[in-house]
C-alpha cells in the first residue's frame, strides 16, 4: 500500500500542478459516484477559465493603454448622452460609461468628463463628504448602478443531492437486477410473493440513497455557512461627512473608500488622494510587479491590494460589472485544491474498491460455477427456467452489493466533512481559515511562529511612559495635562502635537452621535490619544500646515515620514518609528529649555538607556523627531533621513494576553516549540517572550539584520534554539516559517482541531474500511449489507468526522504530513479488532444453532439475522484509538450520539419489521441480548488490544 500510495504524493496541500491534480484523479479510476466523490474539489475546468480571463484581462489593459494614446481625437470629439433612466435618478454618468473609463484604464475619456472631480459631480457625490445616505437615495443608487455583490450558483435543494446520489452506478445496476427481479418474479410467483426479492432490492436502494443525500445536504449547508463566514469583510468609508465602518456588499457607486497596506480594493474606481500607493494587480492579470498608482493613473480595479501606501478612493463601479465580479463568478465554481488527506483517502478507496471488485468478480464465478455443477449432476444443464435466471439475477446482485459495500466512497467525502467542522470551530475561536487543507496542516505543525501584537498581546495600545527634553514621565488617564506639562517648554509641547497630529496613518474623527473617535492601527491610535492627551486639536494642526509629502509606515523601513509646508517658515520634515533607528538619524536634541543642542556621547547614552528601560518593561518604544529642510523641496524629493532633532520616546504598552503563559505550556507539552517574531525592539521582545514563556535559560533571541547575515550551514545551527527574533522584516517571518495572525490561545486551539482531524479520521474510517471490508458479506441480504454499507461509510463517517477536539490532543505529537499514512498504533486497533469480529461472527456460523437452539425451517434465516445483528453492534462501540474509556465525553457529540440513536433504531426496524424484504427474521429478546453483548464484548477487548505498546508511527 506505501508504495502504491507514492502515486498521490505529489499532490502539495495547495497550488498543486493541474497535470498532478489529472494523474491522481486517473489513479483513483475506480469511483462509483463522481459528483460525489469530488463534489467539494477543485474543478480544473473552471480553473482554466479563471486563467484565460486573466489572461484576456491582462491583453485588455494593453490593448486600453494602446487605443487611449491613440484616439484623443477621436474621443473629445465625441459628446456623451446621459440616458433618461440615469438623468431621472439624480446622476450625469451610467454605469457602463464608467467601466468603460476605469476598467479600460481610459485617461482620455476620464479628461472628457472632467476628471475625478467631474465623475465625483456626476455621481452626486462630495470627495470630501460622500454620498447622501437617506434611504432613497441609497435605494436610487442600489437601482441605476447595482449592489457590491457577485452572482453565484443557486444552493442545491435536497432533491438535487437525492438525484446525485442514484447516480452511482452500483446501485443502477442494482436497479436494473430489481427491475428483472420484480419482472420475473411476478409472472413466475404471482403477486405479492414473487416481488419480496425486487421490492427488498429497491428498499435498500432507498434507504441508502436518502441517507446519502441528508448527510450530503447537510454537508453542503456546513459549507455555505462556512462561506458566509469567510467573505465578512469590512470597509471603511465616508458617508454624510462621517468615517464609518461598513460591509464590503454594501458598498456603492460613489462611495468614498479608505485604504491602507494590505487592503483588499473591495469595487473598481478612481484615486482621490494618498501617498505612495502600490498596488498588486496579479490576481486580476497575473502580473506579479506592483502598479504604482498616481493622480496621472488613477485606476483601482476590484480584487487587486494595496501593497504599499494608503489612498482614498472613489467608487465608480460595483458588482458584477467589474472584471473581479465576472471572475469570481466564475472561480466560485472551481472549488479549493484537495488536501493531502483527501488524496490519500481517494488512494485508500481506490485500494479497497480493487480489491472488493476482485472479490466480486470471484464470487459471481463461484455462484455460478456452483449453479452449472448442480445442473450437469442433475442431468439439466441443456434445461433452464425462469427459476434459474432468478437464481443468476441473484448472484450478479450478489456480486454487486459486494462492490456496493466494499467502495468506501464516502470515505473521501467523511475528511471534507471533518476539515469543514474543524474549520467551524476555528471560526468560533475567531481564526479565520479560507482553505480547507489548513485545517489539516495545523494538525501537522510541528513549529508556531507567533507575532507579538495582538496575538500574544490584546492589541490594546497605550502610552504610559514618556521621555521629552530629557525628562521621563509616567502617562495616566488619572494624571492632569497641566501636571504632565508643567515643566515642559510650550514650544516643545506645541511641536509634539504637530508631529503627531501629521506624521500618522491614522485619523480622529466626529461620529453622529457628537463623540470623538480615534481610527487606525493599535499603535497610531495608543500615539494619537497621547497627542490629545498634550491638550493638542487634531483638525486645527493639520489645517495649520500644508502636507505634502507622505512616506507610509512598512515592515521593511520601520518608519514613517512626512514634509510639511509651514506657512512663512518653508519646509518640515518628521519622521517616527523602530526607537534605535530613529535615534541614529539624529544629531540633535531638544534640551530640557526647549532649545536644539548638539547630541553628544553622554546624551545619546543616556537616550539609549532610556530605551533599553523602557523595552525591559515590555514596552515598545517609539522615537519622534524633526528636521528644518529650508524653503528648496519638491514632492518628487525622497523625504531627507539624517540630521534630524530628536523630540522625544514613548513607551507603549499592550498587556499580555489572559492565558496565553498556559498555551504555551501546552504546546511545549505537545512537542511543538513556539518561536516570537516581532518588529519590536530585542529587549522589549525577550521581556514579552519570558512573560509568556516563551523564551528559556538555553533559548536564543537574535535581531533580524543578525539573522539575514547568517549562512545556510549557521542557520542550520541556530534555528533549533532560536525563540526570539526582534526587528524582523517581512522576508526574515517568511525565511523562519508561515507568520500566523490569531490570538496565541486561538492558533492553540487550532492546531487542536487539526489534530483532531487526522489521527481520528484515520483510525475510524480506514479502520472501518479496511479491517473488516471483508465482514460485511456476512450480512443475509443485500438490503442488510447496504444497511451496513450506510452505518459504516456514510452514518459511521458522519459520526466520527464530527467528534469534538479534546486537551489530550494536544499532548500528543504532531501528525507528520508525509508520514505512514496509517500508524502503528492503527494497525494495532484495526488487526486486534477484525481478529475479534472475524472470529465471532466465524464461531456463530459454525457453531450458532447448536448454542442457540435454533431447528426447523426458519433456522438458517435466524442465524444469519443474529450474525448480522452482533456485527452491527460490534460497529457502533468504534469511536477512539487511544482511549480506554469510549464513553468519556460522548454526550458533547451530539451528531455521534443521534448517528448511534438511528443506526439501533434502523437495526430494529431492520430486523423486527422488515423481515419480509430485508431477509431477516425477528429475534427473542435473548437473542437481542446476546447480540448486544458480543458487540458490546468489543470494548474490553479493545481496551486490552490497547495496552499492548506498539510504536506511535
Amino acid at each position: 500500500m506505501g508504495s502504491y500510495m507514492k502515486e498521490f504524493s505529489e499532490v502539495k496541500a495547495k497550488n498543486s500542478s493541474e497535470e498532478a491534480l489529472q494523474r491522481w484523479r486517473k489513479a483513483c479510476w475506480l469511483v462509483k459516484n463522481h459528483k460525489r466523490r469530488f463534489r467539494f474539489t477543485a474543478n480544473l475546468s473552471k480553473r482554466f477559465e479563471v486563467r484565460e480571463i486573466q489572461k484576456s484581462n491582462q491583453e485588455k489593459l494593453r490593448v486600453a493603454v494602446l487605443v487611449s494614446q491613440a484616439a484623443l481625437s477621436f474621443v473629445q470629439g465625441i459628446s456623451y448622452k446621459v440616458p433618461e433612466a440615469v438623468k431621472g435618478a439624480g446622476f450625469e454618468i451610467c454605469a457602463d460609461e464608467l467601466g468603460s473609463i476605469v476598467e479600460g484604464h481610459n485617461s482620455k475619456k476620464l479628461k472628457v468628463h472632467g476628471g475625478v472631480e467631474g465623475i465625483a459631480d456626476k455621481l452626486s457625490t462630495s470627495l470630501n463628504n460622500g454620498i447622501d445616505i437617506s434611504e432613497e437615495s441609497l435605494n436610487r443608487r442600489r437601482e441605476i448602478y447595482g449592489i457590491n455583490k457577485f452572482t453565484e450558483s443557486p444552493a442545491k435543494g435536497f432533491w438535487l443531492f437525492v438525484w446525485e446520489a442514484l447516480q452511482d452506478t452500483t446501485l443502477m445496476i442494482l436497479g436494473v437486477c430489481a427491475l428483472v427481479s420484480l419482472i420475473v418474479g411476478i409472472a413466475t410467483e404471482g403477486w405479492p410473493k414473487g416481488a419480496h426479492d425486487g421490492l427488498g432490492i429497491v428498499a435498500s436502494i432507498l434507504l441508502v440513497v436518502f441517507v446519502t443525500a441528508t448527510s450530503d445536504f447537510k454537508q453542503s449547508l456546513q459549507f455555505k455557512d462556512l462561506d458566509k463566514e469567510k467573505k465578512k469583510i469590512t470597509v471603511q468609508v465616508t458617508r454624510n461627512g462621517y468615517r464609518q465602518k461598513i460591509s464590503i456588499f454594501d458598498l456603492l457607486s460613489g462611495d468614498i473608500v479608505h485604504l491602507a497596506i494590505g487592503d483588499q480594493v473591495p469595487a473598481d474606481g478612481l484615486f482621490v488622494s494618498g501617498y505612495s500607493l502600490l498596488i498588486n494587480e496579479s490576481s486580476l492579470t497575473g502580473e506579479s510587479e506592483p502598479i504604482n498608482v498616481t493622480c496621472e493613473n488613477p485606476f483601482l480595479l476590484s480584487g487587486t491590494k494595496v501593497q504599499d501606501g494608503s489612498c482614498k478612493m472613489l467608487v465608480t463601479t460595483v458588482g458584477m460589472r467589474t472584471q473581479w465580479g465576472k471572475l469570481m463568478a466564475t472561480l466560485s465554481e472551481g472549488g479549493d485544491d484537495e488536501t493531502p488527506l483527501q488524496v490519500k483517502l481517494n488512494g485508500v478507496a481506490t485500494i479497497i474498491g480493487k480489491i472488493g471488485l476482485f472479490f466480486a468478480v470471484i464470487t459471481f464465478a463461484v455462484l455460478v460455477q456452483g449453479l452449472f455443477s448442480r445442473k450437469m449432476n442433475q442431468g439439466s444443464h441443456w434445461s433452464w427456467s425462469g427459476d434459474d435466471a432468478l437464481e443468476m439475477l441473484e448472484y450478479f446482485a450478489i456480486a454487486v452489493t459486494i462492490v456496493v459495500v466494499a467502495v468506501p466512497e464516502g470515505l473521501p467525502l467523511a475528511v471534507t466533512l471533518s476539515l469543514a467542522f474543524a474549520m467551524k470551530k476555528m471560526m468560533n475561536d475567531k481564526a479565520l481559515v479560507r482553505h480547507l487543507a489548513a485545517c489539516e496542516t495545523m494538525g501537522s505543525a510541528t513549529t508556531i511562529c507567533s507575532d507579538k501584537t495582538g496575538t500574544l498581546t490584546t492589541n490594546h495600545m497605550t502610552v504610559v511612559k514618556a521621555c521629552i527634553c530629557g525628562k521621563i514621565k509616567e502617562v495616566s488617564t488619572s494624571a492632569k495635562t497641566s501636571v504632565f506639562c508643567s515643566d515642559i517648554p510650550d514650544s516643545v509641547v506645541k511641536m509634539v502635537q504637530r508631529s503627531i497630529f501629521n506624521n500618522t496613518g491614522g485619523d480622529i474623527v466626529m461620529t453622529q452621535d457628537g463623540k470623538i473617535e480615534i481610527l487606525g492601527t493599535p499603535t497610531e491610535t495608543a500615539i494619537l490619544e497621547f497627542g490629545l492627551f498634550l491638550g493638542g486639536d487634531f483638525q486645527a494642526e493639520r489645517q495649520a500646515s500644508k502636507l505634502v509629502k507622505v512616506e507610509p509606515f512598512n515592515s521593511t523601513k520601520k518608519r514613517m515620514g512626512v514634509v510639511l509646508e509651514l506657512p512663512g517658515e518653508g519646509f518640515q520634515a518628521h519622521c517616527k518609528g523602530a526607537s534605535e533607528i530613529i535615534l541614529a538619524a539624529c544629531d540633535k536634541v531638544l534640551n530640557s529649555s526647549g532649545e536644539v543642542v548638539p547630541l553628544d556621547e553622554s546624551s545619546t547614552n543616556h537616550l539609549k538607556d532610556t530605551i533599553e528601560h523602557f523595552a525591559s518593561e515590555a514596552l515598545r518604544t517609539l522615537c519622534i523627531a524633526y528636521k528644518d529642510i529650508g524653503g528648496d523641496f519638491s514632492c518628487e524629493d525622497p523625504i531627507p533621513f539624517e540630521g534630524y532633532t530628536l523630540i522625544g520616546i514613548v513607551g507603549i504598552k499592550d498587556p499580555v494576553r489572559l492565558g496565553v503563559k498556559e498555551s504555551v505550556a501546552i504546546c511545549r507539552s505537545a512537542g511543538i516549540v513556539v518561536r516570537m517574531v516581532t518588529g519590536d525592539n530585542i529587549n522589549t521582545a525577550k521581556a514579552i517572550a519570558r512573560e509568556c514563556g516563551i523564551l528559556t535559560d538555553d533559548g536564543i533571541a537574535i535581531e533580524g539584520p543578525e539573522f539575514r547575515t547568517k549562512s545556510e550551514e549557521e542557520l542550520q545551527e541556530l534555528i533549533p534554539k532560536l525563540q526570539v527574533m526582534a526587528r524582523s522584516s517581512p522576508m526574515d517571518k517568511h525565511t523562519l516559517v508561515r507568520h500566523l495572525r490569531s490570538t496565541f490561545q486561538e492558533v492553540v486551539a487550532v492546531t487542536g482541531d487539526g489534530t483532531n482531524d487526522a489521527p481520528a479520521l484515520h483510525e475510524a474510517d480506514i479502520g472501518l474500511a479496511m479491517g473488516i471490508s471483508e465482514l460485511r458479506q456476512c450480512s443475509p441480504h443485500r438490503c442488510s449489507a447496504s444497511m451496513v454499507n450506510m452505518i459504516m461509510d456514510t452514518l459511521g463517517a458522519l459520526a466520527l468526522a464530527t467528534e469534538p477536539p479534546t486537551d489530550e490532543l494536544m499532548r500528543r505529537s504532531p501528525v507528520g504530513r508525509k508520514g505512514n499514512f496509517i500508524s502503528n498504533v492503527m494497525w494495532r486497533n484495526i488487526l486486534g479488532q477484525s481478529i475479534y469480529q472475524f472470529v465471532i461472527i466465524w464461531y456463530l456460523q459454525t457453531s450458532g444453532k447448536a448454542v442457540f437452539h435454533l431447528d426447523g425451517q426458519d433456522s438458517g434465516l435466524i442465524l444469519n439475522t443474529l450474525i448480522f445483528n452482533s456485527f452491527v453492534f460490534c460497529q457502533i462501540s468504534s469511536r477512539d484509538m487511544e482511549k480506554i474509556n469510549v464513553f468519556k465525553g460522548i454526550l458533547d457529540n451530539y451528531v455521534f450520539v443521534g448517528v448511534l440513536s438511528c443506526t439501533v433504531l434502523f437495526q430494529i426496524l431492520i430486523v423486527e419489521f422488515l423481515g419480509t424484504f430485508a431477509n431477516t427474521y425477528p429475534l427473542t429478546w435473548q437473542q437481542w441480548l446476546a447480540s448486544i453483548l458480543l458487540g458490546f464484548l468489543g470494548m474490553p477487548i479493545a481496551a486490552a488490544i490497547k495496552m499492548i505498546p506498539v510504536g506511535s508511527r
